[in-house]
């Protein structure tokens, strides 16, 4: 069995004068990550493995979610692949994971986690929102073979307030 955990970053602002990658996230978005970090972390889900896309809204994501989970953010790793909005790289990179892990945390963007939450699972989700979370589980051995899963959990903030 492998599971995957998509966590779209959090709320961006758009009101500095940087690059994408480097946009920071909003006090809604560090909010809204601290609620959806500790929902999940109520379900006592063991992760092996988590992987941020470099940009800063996700890797901040990434941090607030892994600290509440007491993940090290030492064993975090930042990848290119994840840096993607269509999701052809993000299902490419997962089905290219070790297969000695069994449940990685991914931090990234959409529409590519809409995307593969679609491609992937079985509950239609129009839209993961800012910080939402959608937990898929495939009944394989090796991450290569994955094709279709089942929707485990969705943990979504506007669900939570």
């Amino acid at each position: 069995m492998k599971e995957l955990i998509l966590i779209r970053h959090g709320k961006s602002s758009w009101e500095y004068a940087v690059g994408d990658k480097d946009r920071p996230l909003l006090k809604r978005g560090i909010n809204d990550g601290h609620l959806v970090a500790n929902a999940f972390a109520a379900k006592h889900i063991k992760i092996d493995a988590a992987f941020s896309s470099p940009a800063n809204r996700a890797l901040h994501t990434c941090m607030i979610v892994v600290r509440v989970l007491n993940y090290p953010l030492a064993n975090c790793k930042i990848t290119e692949a994840l840096y993607d909005f269509s999701g052809g790289s993000v299902m490419s990179f997962v089905r290219g994971l070790d297969d000695n892990l069994d449940t990685v945390m991914i931090f990234g963007h959409n529409h590519a986690f809409t995307e593969v939450a679609n491609d992937w699972g079985n509950q239609a989700i129009s839209n993961v929102p800012t910080s939402g979370l959608v937990h898929l589980k495939f009944n394989v051995e090796r991450w290569a073979d994955i094709n279709h899963g089942i929707t485990a959990n969705t943990i979504f903030p506007k669900h939570l307030k």
